[in-house]
């Protein structure tokens, strides 16, 4: 996977984490670069990891699923795409809260990293060099996390659904541009 499709990615992925992050600055009375940057570890760093041991556990079925491992890229990053485009068009209003307590963090950096663990599990089908890809997916989260703090603190939430849509769109574009690929489209 070359490095601009692995950028793309991380974006796409890290637009969750954005979004509930810009939902925590619009919580909180006052930011700080603290503040920031714990919710950029948070999610970050579950970013990073997740995709890590979707590879584990997708690297022990990846040989026996080889010739079609175009079509689970496909299916999961659409399934995660639609995922998020459907939230992101569902209107619904989340409750803000600003709390950067242990379990909370802990629930949403898990809840915000699920489809990072499937795509983890598409790297091991694509032969994808995890750590490298995983360190840069971490990176981008952690500052658009940061920065959504702050986005949120100023803006509000006029932007959290924005982001869920081009996140969203950017994975499906995503699985179709590997199957694609793969059927020689491309």
């Amino acid at each position: 996977m070359d490095f601009i499709t692995l950028f793309i990615l991380a974006v796409g992925l890290s637009m969750d984490a954005f979004a509930v992050s810009i939902c925590k600055g619009l919580a909180m009375k006052k930011i700080t670069p603290v503040k920031m940057a714990v919710v950029g570890l948070w999610f970050g760093g579950f970013q990073m990891l997740m995709p890590i041991i979707g590879y584990l556990l997708g690297f022990q079925f990846s040989e026996r699923i080889s010739s079609i491992d175009h079509w689970v890229a496909f299916v999961l990053l659409g399934l995660i795409g639609g995922s998020m485009i459907k939230e992101a068009l569902s209107g619904e209003e989340e409750n803000a809260d600003a709390s950067l307590d242990v379990r909370t963090m802990f629930l949403l950096a898990v809840a915000t990293s699920i489809d990072a663990l499937a795509v983890g599990v598409t790297f091991a089908f694509m032969n994808v060099e995890v750590l490298p890809a995983s360190a840069l997916i971490g990176v981008v989260t952690f500052a658009f996390s940061a920065v959504g703090v702050k986005v949120g603190n100023v803006f509000g939430v006029k932007y959290k659904s924005k982001a869920e849509l081009a996140g969203g769109i950017l994975l499906v574009l995503l699985g179709v541009k590997i199957l694609l690929e793969h059927l020689g489209i491309l």
